[in-house]
């Protein structure tokens, strides 16, 4: 007789009964509240307010500024992801740490601080403007404080996945041949692909949401750069509390359609990772030249 397994958390029934209780109060009954007060709100009202001019320039700017940001450090993240695991550099430590600054920073600090140096008079600004390049108080300030805030989320997905791409698999592809180039797009790139997607997707979710970094730098013009966030809070200061709410939904149901392609990434890279070509055939194929 198989003897019975000991675990050392509650069984399943009684551990399935707090998460449901945790989740429920801490997740399910705020949101559930919100689409409730939009039973006020017919679908069309919902739709007119979403769709209106100001919103529809605040939802152009919010979506805009977090495509951008997340794909320059989908670049920049994996460059700096590679050098941290590949490169040993004194102070590499410190370089390490301070890529998770974001994380511990406040961010209306991180706002004021940027707001300060890219302003006019600012130690970057005086140097940026004569050439034409206005960043605090425009849209270009958003995607900086954007692309600061989500530098963590790409860089810290990627580290794990590179190592564990063993530096062998690039010296025999080198061996056999192929150039850095061929190594990269053929071996290392595509064992990359499926983390960087992940991170990408999860610092464009976090830069949807923010708000204390942007509203210090970005100038909060309505039409110019006014972000989601920030109008709800505007409409909650003029009382127009269904107005805020039914933006907040908008972006909830956004925000759950981006959660859903999160974990659809997720799966697809596990599933991948099963049936993937061997470092090695790959990098015997990278070296040979075939498609």
């Amino acid at each position: 007789m198989a003897a019975k397994t000991q675990r050392v958390l509650p069984g399943f029934g009684l551990a399935l009964g707090y998460t449901l209780v945790y989740l429920s109060l801490l997740i399910l009954l705020p949101l559930g509240g919100m689409i409730l007060k939009t039973a006020d709100l017919g679908f069309a009202q919902i739709l007119d307010i979403a769709l209106g001019e100001r919103s529809l320039a605040a939802f152009r700017v919010t979506f805009g500024a977090s495509l951008l940001a997340a794909g320059i450090n989908a670049f920049f993240g994996l460059i700096v992801a590679w050098i941290l695991v590949r490169y040993p550099f004194p102070g590499k430590r410190f370089v390490d740490a301070l890529v998770d600054l974001p994380f511990a920073l406040p961010t209306a600090v991180a706002g004021i601080t940027l707001a300060t140096l890219y302003a006019g008079n600012g130690w970057l600004g005086s140097h940026l403007e004569p050439l034409g390049l206005k960043v605090a108080y425009t849209p270009l300030g958003i995607v900086v404080a954007l692309t600061f805030v989500t530098l963590p989320f790409v860089v810290r997905t990627l580290q794990p996945v590179i190592e564990d791409i063993e530096t062998e698999v690039e010296e025999a592809a080198a061996s056999l041949g192929a150039s850095r180039w061929q190594t990269f797009a053929r071996v290392i790139f595509p064992a990359l692909f499926p983390a960087l997607l992940t991170g990408f997707a999860l610092a464009f979710a976090r830069a949807l949401g923010e708000f204390g970094s942007v509203i210090f730098i970005a100038g909060n013009l309505p039409l110019i750069s006014e972000i989601v966030p920030l109008l709800i809070i505007s409409k909650l200061e003029q009382y127009d509390v269904l107005g805020a709410t039914a933006l907040a939904v908008v972006m909830l149901a956004l925000s759950f359609i981006l959660l859903l392609a999160v974990n659809a990434l997720q799966w697809w890279t596990a599933n991948r990772h099963k049936n993937a070509e061997p470092l090695e055939a790959a990098a015997g194929r990278a070296a040979g030249g075939q498609s």
